[in-house]
């Protein structure tokens, strides 16, 4: 009875490690090793899906408003769905930096729409579009 006590208390014990190691990214850091800063590009940096729905409503209101005439940004493509590749990879990783040093979690990522400003960080297709609207003084 004894042994099945201790048993018992070493499994919890490993759960509960294994749980905090994969909450907050701990094994992937141990595994992979630190992620490297990457350059941050100047200006206003929009993050978005190629299939993402909540982009695809953002791209709609900028089109039907000629934002993209009005306010200079730079469109990043991140990785959706089972849609990637190295530079996708690479525009998240610059993603999950710039919402760190927004002191965002990035345990699962980040959302998508996701706009950098070059100081404040924006999520949501409804706080994405609010910024453009304001940017091009839109009533």
């Amino acid at each position: 009875m004894e042994k099945f006590i201790v048993y018992t208390v070493i499994l919890i014990i490993l759960a509960g490690f294994l749980f905090w190691g994969f909450q907050t990214g701990f094994f992937v850091q141990l595994f992979t090793g630190p992620v490297k800063p990457v350059a941050v590009p100047e200006g206003t940096l929009l993050f978005y899906g190629a299939d993402c729905p909540h982009c695809k409503i953002v791209e709609d209101y900028i089109v039907k408003n000629n934002i993209d005439k009005i306010v200079k940004y730079t469109k990043l493509e991140v990785p959706f769905n089972s849609k990637t590749s190295a530079e996708l990879e690479a525009n998240a990783v610059l993603a999950i930096q710039l919402a760190k040093s927004c002191k965002l979690s990035t345990i699962n990522g980040v959302g998508i729409p996701f706009l950098y400003d070059g100081k404040n960080c924006i999520l949501g297709q409804d706080d994405v579009i609010n910024f453009f609207k304001n940017a091009a003084n839109i009533k």
